[in-house]
């Protein structure tokens, strides 16, 4: 890699696999280099950029995050990521070191491909891409083991798509990974694991290199910054779903998803609300839900994570003197969800 360039770090992965928790986990062991953050995310209230600005890392300051909300960072390179790099290399403060968190449905071969453009080739390259997996989402199935038996059973029902747009968007970032984070694997049984490893394996042509993360067990900035890859010089090893889509005539299109915001008062019941949130997400067809919420009685906000039957809640900060005090969770599930119901069901768990 030029040492004379910026090097820029990609973190990759599935709605909710844990990219954010794995990037404060990066600020956390930064050693003092200063990094600035470019976060993608889908939705209109920037949940991970608030939660990355309140980790109180003296390095990386708000003026340091840089939120593209709204819009996949892989379809909008030329009119926010380009600008937004350039932005960066004209700053005073230069960073030491840039991280890219993604959004869930960001497709990281056209993200890193555009490091090859003459605006920011001189400049700045990609150090490496880091692909976070949920192995317990693996392991509760949401992909299969025998992937020529699902593509069977999807040719004889017409109801199915040919091809599920959620394995494209995992195999895609998997096959551009030098690094695979397989996270949450405290709550994988042990002898799971090796199977988990093979499926993540089999969506990769190149030889990976696998890191297990758990709880408390995080891997930190000496591990997955400094890799020294210059990936964007290796993009024809990296398969992509998305290049031969195209050369049949199809578009990468995020219709298939849709968000929206629910705002709420004052949740008197934290456990309560975490319940209600696991029984709406696993009855209707939503992916994630991630906010931030007003408790009533304390003076700290607490955060939203949910992914699956998964719910965390924590206190992160704080409520600034400036700030609404106010309840608000992005929903994030497919097209044809009932945004209606799921939106007064949840509204009704915010009490």
């Amino acid at each position: 890699m030029d040492s004379q360039k910026i090097p820029a770090t990609v973190i990759t992965g599935f709605l909710g696999a844990g990219k954010t928790t794995l990037v404060r986990n990066l600020l956390a062991t930064a050693n003092g280099k200063r990094i600035a953050l470019i976060i993608n995310e889908f939705g209109d209230l920037g949940v991970d950029g608030d939660v990355l600005a309140g980790c109180g890392d003296e390095t990386c300051t708000k003026d340091d995050i840089i939120e593209l909300t709204n819009g996949c960072i892989c379809c909008t390179v030329a009119d926010d990521f380009i600008p937004t790099i350039t932005k960066l290399m004209e700053s005073d403060r230069r960073p030491d070191h840039i991280v890219i968190e993604t959004s869930g449905l960001a497709l990281p071969q056209p993200l890193v491909n555009a490091f090859n453009w003459p605006e920011i080739r001189e400049q700045v390259t990609v150090d490496g891409v880091v692909t976070v997996v949920d192995a317990a989402a693996i392991a509760d199935g949401r992909f299969a083991d025998d992937h020529d038996a699902v593509n069977a059973q999807r040719r004889e029902d017409e109801a199915l798509d040919h091809e599920s747009p959620l394995e494209e968007l995992f195999g895609d970032q998997v096959g551009c990974a030098d690094i695979v984070v397989l996270n949450k694997v405290d709550l994988v049984p042990a002898e799971s694991l090796v199977t988990i490893e093979g499926q993540v394996r089999d969506s990769s042509e190149r030889r990976l290199k696998i890191i297990h993360s758990g709880k408390g067990n995080l891997p930190g900035a000496d591990v997955l910054l400094g890799l020294g890859v210059g990936t964007e010089k290796d993009m024809a090893n990296r398969q992509s779903h998305h290049e031969l889509h195209h050369a049949d005539g199809h578009e990468h299109d995020h219709d298939e998803f849709e968000s929206f915001v629910v705002a709420g008062g004052a949740v008197s019941n934290p456990e309560n609300m975490a319940n209600r949130l696991r029984d709406i997400i696993e009855t209707h067809d939503v992916l994630r839900v991630k906010g931030f919420v007003e408790v009533a009685g304390k003076d700290m906000r607490m955060v939203v994570q949910a992914v699956g039957r998964r719910v965390e809640i924590y206190f992160d900060r704080d409520w600034q003197t400036d700030e609404a005090r106010t309840s608000k969770l992005v929903v994030i599930g497919l097209h044809d969800m009932d945004a209606d119901v799921i939106g007064k069901e949840i509204k009704a768990a915010l009490v």
